[in-house]
């Protein structure tokens, strides 16, 4: 249905689209917006209302049938459907509407205009939802095959290990038999557990970098105690077959090629926000995490506009995305109740090796990161010697060592310390590796 216009060039609803008003509304049922959700319904925040394209909610654990959820922020062990089920009855019991099977197909006028209003439709019919707040809770995702321009043919096979998983635990369907996985860090030996439990045989791990990026147990138990082998500095070059993959074609470091003989692949990682619906709305993306630009209190570049979780950046645990949803209902009830904020944004960046910094947007008059840190990625292995160097307009602010050095894929964390002794009228703060 084409949308219809007023006098003033702004959208108004269409034939047959009900409108309705909230206070906040979330869009996200994963674990950030349903901790949001739950959060804010119990502060007395309003109408709060959870909305998610997915048939059920709890996002992405709801198909990780591993256990290790919740070890931090519940202090229990949980399975991933466990620990899915948890946000979404304490998001329920706090008096948060959730629901599901609704699209977000745009926004009714440009964030940042004055009224905030989403256009949904769902099996329900069109629908437009104008709130007080909006908190962006849409995740990220997996690159598939394509998107990574994986040359040869297209055959049966070929999986993104969310598509494993669901394909596994929700649908139930046969995988295959022998698999290679691409990607050494914690979702490829994520996916390594969900292929054997499949019963499916794990050939060999292949990644580009030096070494595995998960921690030392996941590493040690794959290669020696299920015997799969770690192939590193080694890149896919092509897949094989026709109706079914018949083998993936490997470049090795030293310019060796190989073919593995194997019935799927399981393409690991390569995280990308999921920031399509910012994007819509005009909202300032940052270059380096591709999610939106936000400060230390989640503000999106328009006012009443959040955004939480592994949006901001792709991919951290489900409980980081979980405590931030919890965090974000400070700054949400503030801005609800009218409350006046600090001056402007300084924006954060990162010089190389180092890809980007969330949150990259910051008030030195303001408040501090939630979680006390800011997150970084790099791009390349470093020792326990190397240190971050925080500098603006060539004026230094703090240095710090890095513990445990730094590898791909892994988070590094920042201090915040150093915050007030930035500049708020000066340049981009800059973070690099020294």
């Amino acid at each position: 249905m084409s949308a219809t216009t007023n006098r003033d060039g702004l959208a108004v609803p269409g034939p047959g689209r009900r409108t309705r008003t909230v206070d906040v509304l979330v869009v996200g049922a994963g674990p950030a917006g349903l901790a949001a959700a739950a959060r804010l319904a119990a502060a007395g925040a309003g109408t709060v209302e959870v909305v998610d394209r997915e048939e059920q909610a709890g996002g992405v654990p709801r198909h990780c049938y591993h256990s290790g959820f919740g070890l931090r922020e519940l202090r229990r062990p949980m399975s991933g459907p466990a620990y899915a089920r948890h946000w979404c009855e304490l998001a329920a019991g706090a008096g948060a509407t959730v629901r599901t099977g609704v699209s977000v197909t745009g926004w009714a006028e440009q964030p940042g205009r004055g009224t905030l209003a989403l256009d949904t439709t769902s099996p329900a019919g069109l629908e437009r939802l104008t709130a007080r707040a909006v908190v962006l809770a849409t995740g990220a995702r997996e690159r598939p095959r394509s998107a990574r321009l994986v040359p040869g043919t297209r055959p049966a096979g070929v999986f993104t290990t969310g598509e494993l998983q669901q394909a596994v635990h929700l649908r139930h369907q046969r995988i295959g038999t022998r698999a290679l996985v691409v990607g050494a860090e914690p979702v490829g030996y994520s996916a390594v557990r969900t292929l054997r439990g499949a019963g499916v045989e794990v050939a060999a791990m292949v990644t580009d970098q030096p070494r595995h990026q998960s921690s030392w147990a996941s590493g040690f138990g794959a290669r020696l105690h299920h015997r799969i082998p770690l192939l590193t500095g080694t890149t896919v070059t092509g897949l094989l077959g026709g109706g079914r993959l018949a083998g993936v074609a490997l470049r090795h470091r030293d310019g060796r090629t190989t073919t593995v003989a194997c019935d799927t692949v399981v393409f690991t990682g390569d995280w990308i926000p999921d920031h399509e619906l910012a994007r819509l709305g005009g909202i300032a993306l940052d270059r380096g995490t591709r999610g939106p630009a936000v400060d230390t209190a989640f503000r999106t570049a328009a006012p009443g506009v959040f955004a939480v979780g592994n949006l901001l950046h792709a991919v951290e645990p489900a409980g980081t995305a979980a405590r931030e949803g919890r965090l974000v209902a400070g700054p949400v009830l503030r801005h609800l109740a009218g409350g006046v904020w600090p001056g402007g944004q300084v924006p954060v960046e990162v010089d190389a090796p180092l890809r980007w910094v969330a949150p990259n947007r910051i008030d030195p008059r303001g408040p501090r990161p939630p979680l006390g840190r800011f997150t970084l990625r790099t791009t390349r292995t470093a020792g326990r010697l190397s240190a971050l160097i925080i500098t603006q307009d060539g004026r230094f602010l703090h240095r710090e060592r890095l513990r445990r050095g730094s590898v791909p894929n892994r988070p590094l964390y920042a201090s915040a310390d150093w915050i007030d002794r930035a500049d708020p009228d000066g340049g981009p703060v800059v973070i690099s590796a020294g």
